[in-house]
C-alpha cells in the first residue's frame, strides 16, 4: 500500500513536472514570439524613421539646389502666342556687347559676361553678393522657330528675343 502510494505520488508529480515544462515550453515560445514581434516593429519604425529623414533630406537637397541654381543664372520668361514665341531676361549689369544668343530650331540659349567695377586690389568689400564672370541660360522652346527671322533687343537691362513659330503644315484626316 504504501508502495502505492508512493508509485501514484512519482507518477503524479511525473505529471505535474511534464505540465509544468509543457507550460514553460509554451511561455518560452510566447515570450520568444512577443521578443520577435516587438523587434519587428522597432525594426519597421526605425527603418520608417531613416526612410523619411532620407526622403526630406532629399527634398531639401533638390530644393537647396533648384534655389542655388536660380541664383545663378539669369531670370527668364517664355512667352508664347499664336504666331511667336517672346523670351524676355533679366540681364542687370550687363553691357549690350556682353551678350551672346545661340538659337536653334527649338532652343535658346543665352550668354552673359558680367563685368566687375573694382578689383579687388582697389577696394574691400563690406559685403559682396553681386556676381560676376559668366552665366549661361539653356532654354528649351515649347515650339519650333524660324531662326533666321528671329530678332532681339536689349533695352533697360531686359533682353527680349523674339521668335516667329514655324507654320506647321496642317491637314485634315478623313475617317472611315
Amino acid at each position: 500500500m504504501v508502495e502505492e502510494e508512493i508509485k501514484e505520488k512519482k507518477e503524479a508529480a511525473a505529471k505535474k513536472a511534464g505540465e509544468i515544462k509543457e507550460s514553460a515550453v509554451q511561455t518560452k515560445e510566447a515570450a520568444e514570439e512577443s521578443v520577435s514581434k516587438g523587434r519587428t516593429q522597432a525594426e519597421t519604425m526605425l527603418n520608417d524613421f531613416f526612410n523619411t529623414i532620407r526622403n526630406r533630406q532629399e527634398d531639401f537637397s533638390k530644393t537647396l539646389s533648384e534655389f542655388s541654381q536660380a541664383m545663378e543664372k539669369p531670370l527668364a520668361d517664355i512667352i508664347e502666342t499664336d504666331g511667336e514665341i517672346i523670351v524676355k531676361t533679366d540681364l542687370p549689369g550687363v553691357d549690350k556687347g556682353d551678350i551672346e544668343v545661340n538659337l536653334t530650331e527649338d532652343s535658346v540659349e543665352i550668354i552673359a559676361h558680367f563685368n566687375e567695377e573694382y578689383s579687388e586690389e582697389d577696394v574691400d568689400y563690406v559685403r559682396r553678393e553681386r556676381s560676376y564672370g559668366e552665366t549661361r541660360r539653356y532654354m528649351t522652346l515649347p515650339a519650333k522657330v524660324k531662326i533666321k527671322d528671329s530678332n532681339a533687343k536689349f533695352e533697360n537691362s531686359i533682353l527680349t528675343i523674339t521668335l516667329p513659330k514655324l507654320e506647321g503644315e496642317k491637314f485634315k484626316v478623313s475617317i472611315t
